[in-house]
């Protein structure tokens, strides 16, 4: 069983296929991934895995479970984090968790350990009761990414996840994504930096024109693990 799996999966706008059969699977332990050129795809296929929006044809399945037949349960095993998340900036930090909490139903002995925990692991306890308009750009990603993580996901997908992240808030993000996948869950991430790829994900997937082109681990040295990405892109006439 993979924490992630799509089958064919297709989706168009109108006349345009933003997705053309789309197959991937993401191991459990594993920091997956995704690059491509703008208009790609990225967005789309992350949207569909999170449960927001509906594939046209095709399976897709998030630990075992398709999620045609188990819409809530699916969905609920995705903690999804877009690339500009939403975030109420005239609610506190801790306010903002607890009515996220809320929406996903969490029991109120649940949502109040979830929501110290979250501000906890993410250094944002001391400053729990400031609105998150007085928020850095880094603090207000980690706010994001706690409030993915309250209803307790197996798989965590993040849209650009490190883009403005200032050194130190880079490097405790990587260890927490890290940690979170050594935990036996997944991480499913996209990305336009090939240096981070290399550094942070066991395996990428390359999707060009709705398709993925490429898929291969980021074992070996840098140069040769750019210059493979770099090849299948202009092959398939994208650009990062």
């Amino acid at each position: 069983m993979f924490p992630i799996e799509l089958d064919g999966v297709t989706k168009s706008y109108g006349e345009v296929r933003a997705l053309d059969g789309v197959s991937l699977r993401v191991r459990a332990g594993e920091i997956h991934g995704l690059l491509g050129p703008n208009g790609a795809g990225k967005t789309t296929l992350m949207r569909i895995i999170a449960g927001l929006v509906p594939q046209d044809s095709g399976e897709v399945f998030i630990a075992g479970l398709n999620v045609r037949d188990a819409p809530r349960r699916t969905r609920r095993a995705v903690g999804f984090v877009p690339d500009s998340p939403f975030l109420y900036r005239y609610l506190t930090g801790r306010q903002y968790l607890e009515f996220a909490a809320d929406l996903w139903g969490l029991p109120e002995d649940e949502k109040i350990k979830a929501v110290e925990d979250g501000l906890k692991r993410f250094g944002l306890a001391d400053r729990a009761q400031h609105v998150i308009g007085s928020y850095s750009f880094g603090m207000r990603q980690k706010l994001a990414v706690a409030g993915a993580l309250l209803q307790g996901p197996t798989v965590l997908v993040l849209d650009e996840p490190l883009t403005g992240f200032d050194p130190p808030s880079s490097r405790f993000m990587k260890d927490f994504l890290r940690s979170f996948a050594d935990a036996g869950r997944a991480v499913f991430l996209s990305t336009h930096i090939l240096e981070l790829a290399h550094g942070l994900c066991d395996r990428v997937s390359i999707i060009s024109d709705g398709r993925i082109i490429l898929e291969r681990e980021t074992d070996g040295d840098a140069t040769g693990f750019e210059r493979s990405v770099l090849n299948a892109m202009d092959r398939s006439g994208g650009s990062s």
